[in-house]
């Protein structure tokens, strides 16, 4: 099983070969890595919006405002009948915690957000997080496969790497000095990929905005 969690892609794939694999659930809308970067920006941070909410996260209380997709908001039974069918399956969203922690910042005077500015934080980073162990176990389950690969910069985060190695499996998770760029894992996908000889790879043009094909 591959988890990748960045900050244009979230999915889940069961892998078979470098050239096989299924996809067996992805974002709905943001990815893990944007719902991050936006959450930071609306509590004041710093870029990178992960490390700087992880960081402010240290301080907090994880459980103090159930987000949707939380653990502590599943157990108050804030899921309603419309959110049910999704809870169940192996897609992500994350649109709906990001609006939350707007509503919960226009609730908050400028005083009470110094004094819990942590907590939501923590309460959201953990929001995050759920979503993404719940579903990588899920799967592991459904698949009855017993090995999860993770990447992207997400995986960054102390949080998702404890709670990924706590969930039996056996996990393979890259340094956090790897979890930053995609550099490594493109040179390592072009291994496997048609050779061109020289000079003929040299005619190719790249276009890194996406408008125009290679």
């Amino acid at each position: 099983m591959c988890l990748i969690a960045s900050g244009g892609h979230t999915l889940l794939a069961h892998v078979r070969a470098h050239d096989g694999f299924e996809v067996l659930g992805r974002t709905l809308d943001d990815a893990a890595g944007e719902a991050f970067d936006k959450g930071a920006r609306m509590l004041g941070l710093g870029y990178p919006g992960g490390a700087e909410l992880e960081a402010l996260a240290s301080g907090g209380d994880a459980q103090a405002f159930p987000f949707p997709g939380s653990r502590s908001e599943r157990a108050r039974g804030g899921w309603g009948t419309a959110r049910k069918s999704f809870s169940q399956g192996l897609d992500f969203s994350f649109a709906g915690v990001k609006t939350a922690l707007l509503y919960r910042l226009r609730e908050l005077s400028q005083r009470e957000l110094h004094a819990r500015a942590a907590d939501l934080a923590a309460s959201y980073q953990a929001a995050v997080v759920d979503s993404l162990v719940l579903r990588a176990e899920r799967a592991l389950e459904r698949t009855g496969l017993d090995r999860l690969a993770v990447g992207g910069g997400v995986t960054a985060n102390g949080e998702l790497r404890r709670r990924l190695r706590s969930l039996g499996a056996t996990v393979h998770i890259p340094e956090r000095a790897l979890c930053t760029d995609n550099a490594a894992m493109i040179a390592s996908a072009a291994r496997h990929g048609e050779h061109l000889p020289y000079p003929h790879y040299l005619s190719l043009d790249a276009y890194a905005t996406g408008e125009r094909p290679l």
